[in-house]
């Protein structure tokens, strides 16, 4: 199953619209699978979103978490995300502690560039 990018467009557009965005990475198994992974492994969640934003500064945690997974479309998208919501900081050390924010940093989908 390939990745709706219209609709990948369209969530940045939404989180965009709300915190102004350093960066947006996608990972994942949808995206492993894109990539030539094989389909006999364990998948993991479907999508990790990383969302970086200076804005996220002073915004409790929980709250972007919240705010950011209910304006995915996982009906359209085919399955919920996991939506990790870091300042530049948070990213960083997250980056070298979580090994799912590290796969989607060096192997997932730059979602800003386009």
């Amino acid at each position: 199953m390939s990745l709706d990018r219209q609709e990948l467009d369209k969530y940045v557009t939404r989180i965009g619209d709300r915190w102004p965005l350093q960066g947006a990475l996608l990972g994942g198994a949808r995206v492993d699978d894109e990539h030539g992974a094989p389909p006999q492994r364990e998948r993991g969640p479907e999508f990790i979103v990383i969302l970086v934003s200076d804005a996220f500064d002073g915004v409790p945690w929980l709250e972007r978490v919240y705010q950011a997974g209910s304006l995915w479309d996982a009906l359209e998208m085919g399955a919920a995300a996991d939506v990790h919501c870091y300042t530049p900081v948070e990213f960083a050390r997250k980056r070298e502690s979580l090994a799912a924010v590290r796969a989607a940093a060096e192997r997932g989908l730059d979602l800003l560039s386009g």
